[in-house]
């Protein structure tokens, strides 16, 4: 076979190359003097004693015998003509200063060597090249036929990833054509290989050609060009990868093996938002900051961007030991300098909480922990109060009492017209907060200098990726060979992803002057039943042939769709395009503190029923899709 031929040793392809530049003087010389013999001879001995020992030298200081041949590239002929350039300028100067009477080295004769030697060194490597490529590919060992993959885009990276899997040992595909939006059509090729664009058919085209892969080059293409493209691609029943970043190639050195499949975390439906406000950094540098819910996926990416904007203090407080204890190892593993303490503790221990701003006293708080899974709280409606309101509620008083500058909550779009015990919860966290502001704005409203904490609110659906949430779900699923289950067909969300939010939580927190809820473009909603069927498409599988999509029905308290403003609630512009306020009911806080202590108390007892019922009195708008609180509607009309 091919690969079991020894490599020519380093000291015969320089012996090689020598012979050769003698050669081609000869040849050239020959040329010139058009082959009269008496002449070509006249000093050539001279003249060959010069371009050995010339050639010898530069081809030791360029390497250009240490290259295999076989393998021979662009960079090893860009090499050799630039190491033949520079012996051409040294003939030239040695003919004037030490052949200046027989004047052997003439511009004529160097000019015809430079390309006689250039194209016979270099048609020699790549003659070598492409029949060790061609015997590779007839030889008796190429048993297994190759699958046939396209590449995304025809630039320089793509040529290389072409040239890299075409070349591979053992390697089991062939790149047989490109698919480039800027050089496709009109019958281009690159390195004879066929050029398609992604407007005129070109999946279709590919398919018919066996094409079963599609490779992707470039991992920045804007969301809907990419997911126009892999929709098209799925629906022929070509399968989608990506080339992993170059740094995390094994060795530096990429295999089929590394390429990944492409993560429905990249199809997000929409451009993620970017934001670039110097006022983050501004606002954040210097500060003491408390993350509550910090081991979480929002709080401790929350954490992870926070750290960009060199903080004096970060504290994490999270109850969760086991996630606390590996994410305080990732910090310290990746941000060495950090100054972050962990602290263990529960939102609802009001004495604990008192001890953390005794001891920490931080400037600005965000407010992550909190019970979010919906079919749990529907069970435990006592502790989703406990935890979302009482603890949000000990937060609040403790950072007005501690001086906080700015409390930013994390709510959610289950908030809004709350069908749920979770998102009614949330509800209620926010009408304590926004009614405290007002009522603390009051107290001081004749003393401009003195300061209160600002209470800002930020709403947005789920996140990709969170702990819980349906995409992690569905892999782990596949990865057992399914069913994936969805709870019903119809059943629409909005998504983002875990560092987007983080950055517009961020972003809201700086923006904010106290009072508001902010809302966040979030694109458009997606069926999780279109969203199952990408997932199972992605990973090289058919929806419902080879794995199966169940439909468990609607779970208590679950909607079919979001929403993240009330019917009653209109929202106002900010300075970004994709963060609104809205314009939300406004509630007088001494009622509300009053409800609330009794919501709380309701729920220290673990009262259910009546804990739900309180839970509707302060938010007339929830109606709860469980049939065990559908009394709790009936009474409360």
């Amino acid at each position: 076979m091919a690969y079991k031929i020894r490599i020519l040793p380093r000291w015969l392809v320089f012996l090689l190359d020598l012979f050769l530049v003698c050669f081609c003087l000869f040849l050239a010389r020959a040329l010139k003097m058009n082959f009269s013999w008496p002449h070509v001879v006249v000093g050539l001995r001279s003249m060959t004693a010069v371009v050995l020992l010339l050639n010898a030298a530069l081809f030791y200081i360029f390497k250009c015998y240490a290259g295999i041949v076989r393998y021979t590239n662009i960079e090893d002929t860009s090499r050799l003509v630039m190491v033949n350039a520079i012996a051409s300028f040294f003939y030239l100067a040695i003919n004037i200063f030490v052949f200046h009477s027989q004047n052997y080295f003439t511009l004529q004769v160097v000019t015809i060597n430079f390309f006689i030697t250039s194209f016979v060194i270099i048609s020699y490597r790549l003659a070598v090249r492409y029949c060790f490529q061609f015997y590779k590919l007839y030889s008796e060992g190429e048993k297994v036929p190759r699958k046939k993959v396209a590449v995304f885009n025809a630039s320089a990276n793509g040529l290389h990833i072409k040239n890299v899997l075409n070349n591979l040992p053992n390697g089991d595909m062939q790149v047989v054509a490109f698919l480039d939006d800027t050089l496709g059509g009109n019958g281009k090729l690159l390195e004879n290989i066929p050029i398609y664009t992604t407007t005129d058919g070109s999946i279709e085209k590919l398919k018919e050609e066996g094409v079963e892969l599609l490779i992707f080059v470039n991992r920045n293409l804007e969301k809907e060009r990419l997911n126009a493209l892999v929709d098209s691609c799925l629906h022929h029943g070509i399968r989608i990868q990506q080339v992993p970043a170059m740094r995390d190639w094994l060795n530096g050195k990429l295999d089929t093996q590394q390429l990944q499949n492409i993560n429905i975390e990249d199809l997000l439906e929409r451009e993620v938002i970017k934001i670039h406000n110097e006022a983050i950094y501004t606002e954040l540098k210097g500060k003491k900051i408390l993350v509550t819910g910090a081991a979480g996926s929002i709080g401790s990416e929350l954490v992870r961007q926070l750290l960009n904007y060199r903080p004096s203090l970060i504290i994490l407080c999270d109850q969760a030991e086991t996630p606390m204890h590996e994410f305080t190892l990732e910090i310290q593993e990746k941000y060495k300098n950090a100054n972050v303490k962990a602290y263990l503790g529960d939102i609802t221990d009001r004495q604990r909480m008192e001890h953390l701003f005794e001891v920490y006293n931080p400037q600005i708080v965000f407010h992550a922990a909190a019970y979010k899974h919906v079919p749990l709280m529907e069970d435990n409606p006592s502790i989703a109060v406990m935890n979302n309101v009482m603890g949000t509620r000990n937060l609040a008083e403790l950072s007005v009492m501690n001086g906080v500058e700015k409390f930013v909550m994390i709510s959610t779009d289950k908030a809004v017209n709350p069908t749920n015990i979770m998102g009614a919860s949330k509800r209620i966290a926010e009408i304590f907060t926004q009614s405290y502001y007002k009522s603390l704005m009051g107290e001081v409203h004749e003393d401009n200098h003195h300061h209160i904490t600002k209470f800002v609110t930020t709403r947005f659906g789920n996140v990709l990726g969170s702990n819980g949430s349906v995409i992690p779900r569905f892999k782990k699923q596949l990865e057992k060979g399914g069913p994936i289950t969805v709870t019903h067909p119809e059943i629409t969300r909005y998504f983002m992803t875990i560092p987007e939010a983080c950055i517009l939580v961020l972003e809201a927190g700086v923006m904010g002057q106290g009072g508001e809820i902010f809302v966040f473009d979030m694109g458009k909603p997606v069926k999780i039943a279109d969203l199952a069927k990408k997932v199972i498409r992605l990973s090289g599988k058919e929806p419902d042939v080879d794995i199966q999509i169940v439909y468990s029905g609607l779970r208590p308290g679950e909607k079919l769709y979001e929403e993240l403003l009330n019917n009653a609630e209109n929202t106002r512009p900010t300075y970004h395009e994709k963060i609104l306020i809205a314009d939300v009911r406004e509630y007088d806080f001494a009622d509300v503190s009053k409800r609330v202590d009794k919501l709380i108390s309701s729920a220290k007892q673990h009262y259910t029923m009546e804990t739900v019922f309180l839970m509707k009195d302060l938010v007339p708008e929830f109606v709860s899709t469980n049939t065990a609180y559908q009394k709790v509607n009936a009474e409360s009309k």
